[in-house]
């Protein structure tokens, strides 16, 4: 973490880290980072795991993606292009479980991920082990839906508007895009993170909120559960 507010910003995540490392010291545990499509998820995590190493006595961290369970292409939209197949058909919530959270809580090797959502084929990445003490740390969307709201030991919500977010993810690709979270373009998406939101309450069930639109200054609140 280098640049303008870079030491804010890693007191922060110190601070979260810290909270981490103290659930359930010796054993396993499962934490989510959730958030919107651009809230800050995956660098936040990256930035996290690498806080977590650096601590006193530190703890083993796995690091992996829900992207890499996104179902194959043709059956993302086989139901169409909308909001609600965005929302329900991304992820096979199923074989996560079956490569990871299952093996984890056993303490056997876990498969980091099913699919390369960017090629668009089936991958078969090398376990990876487990310590007895492993934090395995999460990023993804749509995390505390009901097929995984009690797999988690702890969540984070990235609290972003989709003011921000819109932009922000979309500047990942190239190309122009329109920043208006409104727009038709983004109804797919905005409208599946506003699916998810009715049903679960994310933010509310979250262990720890962290508002991430100014990255330079992120803000942490920790909630009641």
């Amino acid at each position: 973490m280098r640049g303008p507010g870079a030491s804010f910003r890693h007191a922060v995540l110190r601070d979260l880290a810290e909270r981490v490392v103290a659930l359930r010291p010796g054993e396993r545990i499962a934490v989510a980072v959730d958030g919107f499509d651009g809230a800050g998820k995956t660098v936040l995590a990256d930035q996290l795991a690498e806080v977590i190493g650096g601590l006193a006595g530190a703890r083993e961290v796995l690091r992996l993606s829900i992207d890499g369970f996104h179902r194959p292409r043709a059956q993302r939209v086989a139901r169409g292009r909308g909001p609600e197949t965005f929302y329900e058909d991304s992820y096979d919530y199923e074989a996560f479980s079956r490569a990871v959270m299952d093996p984890f809580r056993r303490g056997e090797p876990v498969t980091p991920a099913v699919n390369d959502v960017d090629a668009d084929r089936p991958v078969r990445p090398d376990p990876v082990p487990v310590g007895a003490d492993t934090v395995l740390l999460v990023d993804g969307i749509f995390l505390q839906r009901p097929e995984l709201a009690d797999v988690w030991d702890a969540a984070v919500w990235v609290d972003v508007p989709f003011e921000v977010s819109v932009p922000r993810g979309n500047g990942r690709s190239p190309g122009d895009h329109d920043a208006d979270p409104e727009a038709e373009v983004n109804r797919r998406y905005v409208g599946g993170q506003r699916l998810y939101l009715a049903a679960a309450d994310p933010r509310s069930r979250a262990t720890w909120v962290l508002d991430n639109t100014d990255l330079a200054r992120p803000v942490l609140h920790a909630r009641t559960r």
